[in-house]
């Protein structure tokens, strides 16, 4: 197991994500939407499943996925009570935000994409993830996104690029991560069709021994 997995495996660590509070700009976003059970939405990187568990709870169609068993097995457990054994196993997958073969183009109509993107350790696995995005959304859908800045330094030892790979940095616990600025995120989702609906934002938080720079940016799919 690479320590990237280990990382996101680890039984306590997924204690600490299942007990974060849903996110708040998701929190604002949903009372927009004024069908439910109408509405498709895509819990990108889930983790312990602080987001689908809302989701669920308040009628959306919701799916999830994560590349880890562990954050999987956390989040289905969660969400029994409202999908049911069979509906959390159909619902919440084990998956890669680069591969998303198993959703028709055109599906979602919101993909909720929060501390996932940055994830990608290559460029290839970067546009992949986006060009995804972009396929099993629907047009005029949203993604709401929080993607780390290279202005972070989370451990107080700071960011060092990743030889051969633009915007790779190592110096997050997690492993080697792609990071962009506020203004290179909003490029980066316009090749893909995905154009701001509110001006992108950054936001730095204290760490135990540094700080978290992250961007939070909101998207939505042109029509054709």
């Amino acid at each position: 197991m690479k320590p990237s997995e280990a990382f996101w495996e680890d039984p306590e660590r997924v204690e600490i994500f299942a007990s974060r509070d849903p996110d708040k700009r998701l929190l604002q976003l949903l009372p927009s939407y004024q069908t439910p059970h109408q509405t498709r939405v895509l819990d990108l990187g889930c983790a312990g499943g602080r987001n689908t568990v809302i989701l669920a709870e308040q009628g959306f169609e919701v799916y999830a996925l994560d590349t880890s068993e562990a954050m999987v097995a956390k989040t289905r457990e969660r969400v029994v009570p409202v999908l049911g054994h069979q509906g959390a196993a159909d619902h919440i997958q084990v998956g890669n935000m680069q591969e998303l073969q198993q959703f028709p183009a055109e599906f979602f109509h919101l993909i909720v994409a929060l501390g996932v993107y940055h994830n990608a350790t290559n460029r290839q696995d970067w546009e992949a993830t986006l060009q995804e995005t972009a396929r099993v959304l629907r047009p005029d859908g949203r993604v709401l996104v929080a993607n780390f800045s290279p202005r972070s330094d989370p451990n107080g030892t700071g960011l060092h690029p990743v030889a051969g790979e633009n915007h790779v940095y190592e110096g997050f616990s997690a492993g080697p991560m792609y990071l962009l600025e506020a203004d290179e995120l909003d490029q980066a989702m316009a090749r893909f069709g995905l154009l701001p609906v509110v001006p992108t934002e950054t936001v730095t938080v204290p760490t135990d021994n540094g700080y978290r720079t992250t961007v939070n940016a909101f998207y939505r799919k042109l029509a054709p």
